[in-house]
């Protein structure tokens, strides 16, 4: 008995002093942050604005890699396929490691494969509609979305894809107010925003910029409502659709977020949260995400992290369960 408690004790002694090691040593080598699309969208921009930064405070060269393809799911496949040693960032969202999986029969990994080590941006919701959309708050989206529904001509709305965020938004508002909603799904945010311009679909709630507000601002879209719990900074006179008595809780919104493998050593971890907390509070990294119309919360603890995921996780497989969104 003393032998077997003398092995153990020795190697949980081991795996002590390897940790130390590993946190001491890590990162020896540059670091790879992978991003899920490809270059010049919202995704890339956001890991160009913060590489160089992340890299000071690694002491390490910070390369961002694009890989795109099957809604984010090729660069995921690629990190869990990669040694679990976090020299393999992925900056993702829910859209790629929770609903992904979900939609598309040809991705194996679950949520639960990755760990999240710090969020970087929120990015707030707004329903945009074409410019002669007939609602200008709730209350008459709603009014105006049941009388379509009743004159068999349902309200459409744009998508960026089977199983995407915006899908599971449209079907789960479909299901909250009880009115039926067509889905029009494209193969981006452009082509969506294009025909929602041209006035051949209705609405699409999405993520913005400031090419968004502008078009708002210029009358080529109208901004119904927002689906935060409050107004918006770039959408002060647009009210939350949350404000319904009949959709309260009807709160949603992007985030984006920095994950390794599960199984990467726990020194590791701490390294990375450490260097990414320290990004997250940089003036001028704030200053510049902010100003491109995204939120950049203030750092939280790994604790925090896990919560989060998990509560997100568990969240949008409750309403893809019950819309019955089936892997394609």
């Amino acid at each position: 008995m003393n032998a077997r408690f003398k092995a153990l004790f020795g190697a949980l002694g081991a795996l002590l002093i390897c940790g130390a090691s590993m946190a001491q040593t890590f990162p020896a080598r540059p670091v790879t942050l992978m991003v899920p699309y490809p270059a010049g969208g919202v995704s890339d921009v956001i890991a160009r604005t913060l590489n160089a930064t992340l890299s000071k405070h690694l002491g390490q060269p910070v390369v961002v890699e694009n890989l795109g393809g099957a809604s984010g799911g090729i660069a995921a496949q690629k990190v869990l396929a990669s040694p679990a040693d976090g020299y393999l960032i992925f900056q993702g969202s829910p859209n790629e490691l929770i609903l992904a999986p979900l939609a598309n029969a040809a991705i194996k990994y679950r949520s639960e494969d990755f760990r999240l080590v710090q969020m970087i941006t929120v990015n707030p919701l707004v329903m945009l509609a074409r410019k002669d959309f007939p609602a200008g708050n709730a209350d008459e989206f709603l009014a105006f979305a049941k009388a379509a529904a009743a004159a068999k001509k349902p309200v459409t709305y744009a998508s960026v894809g089977p199983g995407s965020m915006y899908h599971l938004l449209g079907e789960h508002l479909s299901a909250a107010a009880g009115v039926e909603l067509t889905h029009v799904p494209y193969k981006g945010g452009a082509p969506a925003i294009q025909d929602l311009l041209a006035g051949q679909v209705d609405i699409m709630m999405t993520v913005y910029g400031k090419s968004y507000v502008q078009m708002v601002d210029e009358g080529k879209l109208r901004a119904p409502v927002v689906l935060s719990a409050e107004r918006q900074a770039y959408f002060r006179n647009t009210p939350p659709l949350a404000d319904l008595p009949a959709l309260k809780g009807f709160v949603f919104d992007m985030w984006a977020g920095f994950f390794v493998h599960k199984d990467t050593p726990e020194a590791v971890v701490q390294v990375l949260h450490k260097a990414l907390s320290e990004v997250a509070n940089d003036p001028a990294i704030r200053a510049n995400l902010e100003a491109q119309a995204m939120v950049v919360p203030r750092p939280q603890p790994l604790a925090e992290m896990n919560r989060l995921y998990s509560d997100n996780t568990a969240r949008y497989r409750v309403i893809a369960r019950a819309m019955n969104l089936q892997p394609q």
